[in-house]
């Protein structure tokens, strides 16, 4: 009889528990005007959540950030620390940053309207990236604009509504990169300038089986710390932006 009950009773749980809901998926046509709106919305939001990584990686300061913190870690000599992950939260944080105020005056300008269903989605689209375009215009080089207006033939565009994205986003980065291989050419001299100074010292005293880098490493580290050089790197990836 005991045995029969412990059989029976994970059932008799089971039985009395409350039957979970289940959950439809399906996708059904939409009854009137607002529920096709809902479903839009729905999907522009997942759409943006989809994209927002590469939106964030090729419109906004991230590259130029990144790159920069990656030299700087080749010209400390530490390819491990900082790691990754920690240089891209940075990276990403110091974008907020930057971006904020563009952030905000799309969010203005666009987004606000279009929640509110004074404008449509073409006009809120327009007006959202207008913010976004001038920051991207300010940071790249007209060289490389023109570049890709000669690959499409284009003529040159007479205000910030005759770019389209399609070049400008290439173009920025370019400018990006090219902006953040000066900057890290300039942060690499004074690392470069400790190495030579230590490997001349070693063969002058006859060490030549000791590496250089095992001994200018502690020293580099002791430099950039006593100058602050987060600080002055921060400040000026952050004043680098027009």
């Amino acid at each position: 009889m005991r045995k029969l009950l412990l059989i029976l009773f994970p059932l008799l749980l089971l039985a009395a528990a409350p039957q979970i809901p289940s959950v439809n998926l399906s996708l059904t046509a939409p009854q009137n005007p607002k529920q096709l709106v809902t479903v839009l919305n729905i999907t522009l939001l997942m759409t943006f959540l989809v994209l927002a990584p590469s939106i964030v990686l090729v419109t906004t300061s991230f590259v130029r950030l990144l790159v920069v913190f990656g030299f700087l870690r080749q010209a400390l000599g530490t390819p491990q620390s900082p790691p990754t992950t920690l240089l891209v939260s940075l990276s990403l944080v110091l974008t907020f940053f930057i971006m904020e105020p563009y952030a905000k005056q799309a969010y203005n300008q666009g987004i606000k309207p279009y929640m509110e269903n004074k404008i449509g989605y073409e006009q809120a689209f327009e007006k959202a990236v207008t913010p976004f375009k001038k920051f991207m215009l300010k940071n790249t080089r007209e060289k490389d604009l023109a570049l890709f207006f000669r690959i499409r033939h284009l003529p040159n565009p007479k205000s910030i509504n005759d770019v389209p994205l399609s070049i400008l986003v290439p173009a920025f980065m370019i400018s990006e990169l090219k902006t953040a291989f000066e900057i890290g050419f300039l942060i690499f001299l004074p690392f470069l300038i400790i190495d030579m100074v230590v490997s001349s010292i070693l063969m002058s005293l006859g060490m030549m089986m000791l590496p250089p880098v095992m001994i200018s490493l502690p020293f580099k580290i002791l430099i950039f710390v006593l100058v602050d050089g987060w600080n002055l790197i921060v400040m000026g990836l952050v004043q680098s932006f027009r």
